[in-house]
């Protein structure tokens, strides 16, 4: 847990000075779902990244249409 605090520091918390509240939660939430989500490595998914199995699992016909 505490990594992912770091990383919400470093790549969101400290980019910028925030207006008001409503400002920093969108960019957070942003960040969470857009970013960190799809680059930890999951259980569920056998330690791969969500980009990773999605690669893996996507057929080439699937990328051709």
């Amino acid at each position: 847990m505490e990594s992912f605090f770091a990383l919400l520091q470093k790549n969101v918390l400290d980019r910028r000075p925030w207006t008001t509240r409503q400002e920093l939660r969108i960019a957070i939430v942003t960040w969470i779902e857009r970013t960190y989500h799809r680059r930890r490595r999951q259980d569920a998914l056998g330690r791969l990244t969500p980009i990773e199995y999605e690669t893996i699992m996507t057929t080439p016909a699937a990328h051709a249409a």
